[in-house]
């Protein structure tokens, strides 16, 4: 089977399956318009957020410069009735789901995803944290079927996704691996169909989804950040790998382009940081690796919506043909939505892409929250309430994120002291190592809505702060290799850390480092309870299993020998929260720094 025979099937496919519908040409041609409208509706990013997100989380700077609130899935919905209209699709960049709130978390983010069906959703680009779980958990949100080990929701069996998740660039390591993945375009697990992908492998995840809107084909490719395997436990994709974005995007383009469809978007789960206080229609991303995609992939490609770096922008970019692209992304937890307009010629089946106009919309909590989502969100929150709203401890202050000069925070050493804590018996840990990615939230003193209490912290509350349900583990590192592992904190090494992350070390470990210092020799004066620590000697070193996986770029973590695994971390964390209360934020003083 030739290439276009088996991409013809692919399109027939899609019909067969309801995924596309054929439109019919009016009995006078002649009086059939030139071009047909199309509207985007993007999401990016919303982690799970079904209540308002708190705190400069649930902020947004808008159009005119002005700090408003924004962010919650009631109000999402009305902005999205609003926006909507008769031409429009509903699209998404990845991370709808992972790292969420415990009102989605508690499930596995089965709410989540069933907020998403209700907007009407339709395609969307899988992002790192959709493997926080694991594939085979992301097949099951996909597909359907209660949790292996949970069971079922509340709500009953989970019956999957009603949009299409995809990801071209997430391919299995062994080549003979059976997929579905082609179904969505009506392939098979053929030899033809290996044959024609054998320059590219088999996918993982269906790369591409059509969608057909007034009578015109629209492609949709899916990519996720080819740093992927850095970021997310490495037992859950160990059967996969995640190939750079633009050779998988123009793959993609090429298997669209031979079944006439031309008309393309692509949904990248990787961005750019931008400059701060800047409005969200203001071009201010910083090239980096989102530019690098939107600029690289095929001409063919008209519009590039990505989302990973959490920041709002809308830049048109130069294509490698030199024409205008529109690249785009709209923050974080349900914040903004993207809106794109377009033409797409009958004749062609292509995007005008003189016709393209973006336009980044603040969710804000100024309209009336939608009534049908709000009571969705309130029974969600009613059967995650008891476990929510338990206090497992008390605080004498705020204790924070937010670093230091040395880069420790006041929590993240809170947390590393329970993770020690919490492994010394069974795991024989001898000092503890904590991301500081893994802190995603403060503790504030102040009670919250639920009226726990001032300074009383809740099971809710701690779960905001570790929400990833990570594994304990316990390796054995020589001295050299501990060396090693913190060198990794910084850039400029093998390693290629792409910017400083100081882990958070547990109270029992201190050392210097240089701000100067060539790589390699930036770390000294490493020290255990006071004594100094030798090239040779072994250490027990604690950590959560993305880390000893090597996660953010730590790879001389995988040098690590006798792994024990013990408790989920926010087991751990809640332990220690319940330790001497009440808890006064810790000293940030365990690295010191010199010039």
């Amino acid at each position: 089977m030739t290439s276009r025979s088996f991409l013809r099937l692919a399109l027939a496919g899609a019909v067969a399956s309801g995924a596309v519908m054929l439109a019919t040409l009016p009995a006078d041609a002649s009086k059939a318009p030139r071009t047909v409208p199309v509207r985007l509706l993007a999401l990016n990013d919303f982690h799970g957020n079904l209540e308002p997100p708190t705190g400069s989380s649930g902020r947004m700077v808008d159009e005119n410069g002005q700090t408003v609130d924004a962010g919650g899935a009631a109000y999402v919905a009305t902005h999205m009735k609003a926006l909507a209209d008769k031409n429009t699709i509903a699209v998404a960049q990845g991370d709808l789901i992972g790292a969420t709130p415990l009102i989605s978390a508690a499930y596995h983010d089965e709410p989540s995803v069933e907020f998403m069906g209700k907007l009407g959703l339709k395609v969307a680009a899988v992002g790192n944290h959709e493997f926080d779980e694991g594939y085979t958990e992301l097949r099951r949100i996909m597909k359907g079927g209660c949790h292996p080990v949970d069971g079922c929701s509340p709500a009953g069996p989970w019956k999957g996704a009603q949009f299409d998740y995809v990801g071209a660039n997430v391919l299995f390591k062994n080549r003979n691996e059976k997929t579905d993945a082609l179904a969505a375009l009506g392939g098979s697990n053929s030899a033809q169909v290996k044959q024609v992908l054998s320059d590219w492998g088999v996918p993982a995840l269906p790369p591409v989804s059509i969608k057909w809107m007034n009578g015109v084909p629209i492609g949709f490719i899916g990519l996720v950040t080819q740093t992927t395997p850095n970021i997310v436990t490495a037992e859950g994709i160990k059967d996969l790998k995640f190939v750079d974005e633009v050779k998988a995007a123009n793959v993609a383009s090429k298997l669209l382009k031979l079944v006439g469809v031309k008309a393309q978007v692509v949904l990248v789960h990787e961005g750019d940081q931008v400059n701060a206080g800047q409005s969200p229609d203001a071009c201010s991303a910083v090239p980096g690796a989102g530019n690098r995609i939107a600029t690289q992939v095929d001409p063919e490609i008209d519009i590039v919506l990505s989302g990973h770096s959490h920041q709002a922008y809308l830049c048109k970019v130069k294509d490698p043909a030199g024409n205008d692209r529109v690249y785009s992304q709209g923050g974080s937890f349900g914040r903004v939505i993207t809106q794109v307009d377009l033409n797409v010629n009958v004749k062609t089946r292509d995007i005008d892409r003189a016709s393209v106009v973006a336009d980044n919309h603040v969710v804000t909590r100024t309209v009336t929250p939608d009534p049908e989502i709000s009571a969705f969100v309130q029974t969600w929150k009613d059967r995650v309430a008891p476990v929510a709203n338990k206090p497992v401890g008390k605080i004498t202050a705020d204790i924070t994120n937010t670093a230091a000069p040395s880069g420790e925070s006041a929590l993240g050493d809170l947390i590393a002291d329970g993770q020690l804590a919490a492994t010394k018996t069974g795991g024989n840990a001898q000092i503890a190592l904590m991301n500081p990615g893994g802190v995603r939230a403060s503790l504030t003193y102040t009670t919250s809505p639920a009226n726990e209490g001032d300074g009383v912290v809740t099971y809710g509350e701690a779960f905001t702060v570790q929400p990833f349900n990570n594994l304990m583990q316990v390796v054995t590192l020589t001295g050299a290799q501990l060396k090693t592992v913190l060198e990794q904190q910084f850039t400029g090494g093998p390693n290629n850390q792409p910017f400083t992350k100081i882990l958070q070390p547990s109270s029992n470990l201190t050392y210097t480092y240089s701000r100067s210092a060539a790589w390699g020799s930036k770390v000294s004066d490493i020290k255990i309870d006071g004594a100094p620590v030798t090239d040779t000697q072994s250490i027990r070193v604690a950590a959560n299993n993305f880390l000893v996986g090597g996660g953010d770029a730590f790879a001389a973590f995988k040098d690590g020998t006798d792994l024990w695994s013990g408790p989920l971390d926010i087991d751990a964390f809640v332990e220690q929260l319940g330790r001497d209360n009440p808890i006064a934020p810790p000293a940030t003083n365990r690295i010191t720094v010199v010039d």
